[in-house]
């Protein structure tokens, strides 16, 4: 008997498989990964603790896409649409469990842990949305809501699982004490789309290109973000890893900037329409001057360049902060 888990690595998703484990079930963890969430570190850290085979998928697709731009439910505080999403995970987690000969679905999620996404009504809207209704068994909170297949059929004992029940995270805590889990994320949501600032960046990234898709959204993850002209989007790192991620994200349509002569930062000019004018180089390349050490000196010297392409320097006077545009 086999069962496929939405596995985050988070402490409710371990302690689901805990309990499956305990009476008898091979669980393969499935996790999804999209430009907003999923692929963490811990997440492998956790599947080998616990002993389960870890599958990571790519679901940044037109179909996933099309969730997150017109989903059924709506969205949350900020751009997450939660009943959508959790419907679209499930419904590839039961195609993932007909492929590999599973039998049932499990999740961490535990009612009334979160207003939206986890009340009575959303979780069985999601199940019926994902077109696996009955096959989904969240064993925190199971005795709290109707048997499922699993448990209708004697696959599961249902008396072994669990009734938790709002926010307080004491009896999972309990739990983590008892099966020897020590090393596991806070609970906060790891999901971008929740984000306030996030979501104002994909909100206007999608109200000039609606077309966009997810690698257009993997840079609104890094940097300080200004748009010049409007259809142009700079984003200027923060330190050395967001240089280092920008750097891996550029098209050969981008134009990459560096101060030449002090410590500064990598930023990335990426036209949304046609490519930009010189004057919006120039103005993109004082911007960056001046977050670099060259800000309180009368001119810098800036480096541009597109990817295999040959780098031209550009003399400007960094931009001072009463000229700064209002960052996204």
């Amino acid at each position: 008997m086999k069962a496929v888990s939405l596995f985050s690595g988070g402490l409710d998703s371990q302690l689901a498989v805990c309990l499956i484990k305990d009476q008898g079930i091979e669980v393969i963890g499935l996790n999804f990964m999209t430009p907003f969430f999923g692929g963490t570190p811990y997440l492998y850290k956790a599947a080998r603790h616990l002993g389960i085979q870890l599958e990571v998928l790519d679901i940044s697709n037109d179909e996933y896409m099309e969730v997150l731009k017109n989903p059924r439910y709506g969205y949350g505080k900020n751009m997450n649409p939660c009943i959508d999403c959790h419907a679209f995970m499930i419904n590839q987690a039961g195609k993932y469990m007909e492929n590999i000969d599973a039998s049932f679905i499990i999740t961490g999620e535990v009612l009334g842990q979160r207003p939206m996404s986890q009340n009575k009504s959303s979780l069985n809207a999601v199940e019926k949305l994902s077109g696996y209704r009955g096959y989904v068994l969240r064993p925190l909170s199971a005795r709290l809501l109707p048997p499922t297949i699993a448990e209708e059929k004697g696959w599961v004992d249902r008396s072994r699982l669990l009734d938790i029940n709002g926010r307080s995270r004491t009896r999972q805590m309990e739990l983590a004490a008892k099966y020897g889990l020590t090393d596991y994320p806070s609970p906060a949501g790891g999901c971008l789309l929740t984000n306030e600032g996030f979501a104002r960046r994909l909100q206007r990234l999608l109200a000039l290109r609606p077309t966009a898709g997810a690698d257009d959204m993997h840079i609104l993850r890094y940097g300080r973000h200004f748009y010049l002209q409007e259809n142009n989007l700079l984003v200027i790192g923060r330190h050395q890893e967001e240089n280092k991620a920008l750097a891996d994200l550029a098209r050969p349509t981008d134009y990459l900037l560096r101060v030449k002569t002090h410590p500064g930062p990598l930023a990335v000019l990426r036209p949304l329409g046609n490519g930009p004018e010189d004057e919006v180089i120039k103005t993109a390349a004082a911007l960056v001057a001046r977050y670099s050490d060259a800000k309180q000196e009368p001119q810098a010297i800036v480096k541009v360049w597109q990817p295999q392409q040959t780098e031209k320097e550009l003399i400007v006077t960094p931009t001072s902060p009463d000229a700064t545009p209002n960052m996204v």
